[in-house]
């Protein structure tokens, strides 16, 4: 991975789609921006699908990430969410492939394990190790969603650069910060 990127980070959904862009410069990881697109109001699944593509359009010319990862779809129980999951996550990846953007996909548990150093962790812990990791102040669990788009930028950091994230064991995390257990 070159020294200098932007990669964006993103969670696709049909209600609410999670982004995150982080910075990497000479392997030190910023946090630039992270967020959630609230697509409830859009009752139609196709005006869904034209704002995911014109939200990660924005965001592509706003912050001109060179990189894309984006979170794929899992199995569920049902088969209509993941197939509107499939059509929200293709959409943003042509919103990409049309800017000339390089895109990976990962498994929620490749991102959890690359992370946290766990594929079964929580989303909540997910999200304390991206504070930790990003040294973001502020509660990031009421918006699961962006640390979740935050955490795929994150996974493709570590994939792309084969640097071991220093706080990916929760259990080193748990030692370095007992006042977090309840």
């Amino acid at each position: 991975m070159n020294n200098n990127k932007i990669i964006l980070g993103l969670d696709p959904g049909t209600n609410i789609m999670g982004f995150g862009l982080i910075e990497i410069q000479n392997e030190n990881i910023k946090l630039i921006q992270y967020g959630v697109i609230n697509l409830k109001k859009y009752k139609d699944h196709i005006e869904k699908l034209e704002m995911i593509f014109k939200n990660v359009n924005k965001l592509i010319k706003d912050y001109n990430p060179n990189e894309i990862s984006i979170e794929a779809p899992f199995f569920g129980k049902n088969v209509q969410s993941m197939l509107k999951l499939g059509r929200a996550q293709g959409v943003a990846m042509v919103a990409g492939k049309i800017n000339g953007i390089e895109i990976s996909e990962y498994a929620p548990r490749k991102i959890k394990k690359s992370v946290t150093g766990n594929g079964n962790a929580s989303k909540e812990q997910l999200s304390e190790i991206i504070k930790k990791t990003l040294n973001i102040n502020e509660n990031i669990n009421k918006k699961l969603d962006a640390s979740d788009a935050l955490g795929a930028a994150l996974c493709h950091y570590y994939q792309k650069s084969n640097n071991e994230n220093p706080k990916k064991s929760w259990k080193k995390f748990i030692q370095a910060n007992p006042e977090k257990i309840i």
